[in-house]
């Protein structure tokens, strides 16, 4: 419960009726975040390697979600999002969200009974040429359904336990790492990662939109993986007390990134004690706190359906 004073300090960060988690961040919806970046960055190349620019990426969202829309996907179904290599994949997931639609990451393989428990639909065949299918639909998309901060924007399976995230959760930790590394618009970056997880969706499918920057595998000013790289990745929270300035702590249940070395990104606050480390959201909106084993995570859990009941979420939802 928010004491009195508490309420007193949500309200005064209000501006009218906007509340101050819609302007903490630029755009309420993934789907926004493109259609926004690419009238800021139209000609800029966001993928080197493919020599794509803002303008023809948020084209080929346009054609993807068309041609979803054409195989039967609808607004706030859920699409297992099959690997189709760089930069397919990504562009396949912008079109799901443009669609409003969300997206289940596969990296292990989802069980048959996951998959009905949770109605996701699997009508991609992993062998398709993106590029082929979007060449037979228009560049414009129509939205029957235009996606909301807190609607659900991807579930990972990368934990035995699924983890449900909302544009919101993308959009905040994205914008917590470009803060936490002071990432300039226009700076060239890669990650080694594999397809998959909610850091692999931040790192190589948000980041680069939100900041503004160039996806560039040949020259990169910075790089991002699991070693020999400017910024580590590490999921081994035990020891986060003694990470160096330049590993990155990563942890699903706070959406991706939890910290750069031992600083929390914007909006995120942790502490640990014995073997638990306690992760809360600093938006009064929320106010939401959860622990985590540092060795199993605890898990939360939520109404299997793809659904906005009008109450605002909680930051990061567990599945089971």
């Amino acid at each position: 419960m928010q004491t009195d004073l508490e309420k007193k300090a949500y309200n005064a960060q209000c501006i009218g009726n906007v509340q101050p988690i819609e302007y903490m961040i630029p755009y309420p919806s993934m789907r926004s975040l493109i259609e926004g970046q690419t009238i800021k960055f139209s000609e800029q190349i966001v993928i080197q390697e493919a020599n794509i620019t803002n303008e023809q990426f948020f084209s080929y969202v346009q054609q993807a979600s068309n041609w979803l829309e054409n195989i039967g996907l609808n607004p706030k179904e859920r699409l297992m999002l099959p690997n189709l290599g760089h930069p397919q994949t990504e562009i396949l997931l912008y079109g799901i969200w443009n669609l409003g639609s969300s997206a289940v990451l596969d990296p292990d393989g989802v069980s048959d009974k996951l998959k009905i428990k949770y109605k996701v639909r699997n009508i991609i065949d992993p062998a398709t040429n993106l590029f082929n299918e979007l060449n037979k639909h228009p560049k414009i998309f129509e939205p029957k359904y235009k996606p909301l901060l807190y609607d659900e924007a991807i579930i990972s399976f990368e934990k035995q336990h699924g983890i449900r995230l909302s544009h919101y959760n993308l959009l905040i930790n994205a914008s917590g790492l470009q803060k936490g590394i002071d990432l300039n618009s226009r700076s060239r970056f890669c990650c080694n990662i594999e397809y998959g997880t909610s850091c692999w969706v931040i790192l190589t499918t948000v980041l680069p939109m939100y900041s503004g920057c160039i996806y560039d595998t040949i020259k990169p000013d910075l790089t991002f993986g699991y070693s020999k790289s400017d910024y580590v990745l590490r999921s081994d929270l035990r020891y986060i007390k003694s990470f160096n300035e330049n590993e990155i702590a990563i942890c699903p249940e706070n959406s991706a990134v939890l910290s750069i070395g031992k600083k929390p990104i914007h909006l995120t606050s942790y502490e640990t004690f014995n073997r638990f480390i306690k992760i809360k959201d600093s938006l009064p909106l929320n106010n939401n706190k959860f622990s985590l084993s540092l060795l199993t995570p605890k898990a939360m859990k939520v109404p299997p359906s793809n659904t906005n009941n009008g109450e605002n979420q909680s930051p990061v939802n567990m599945l089971h």
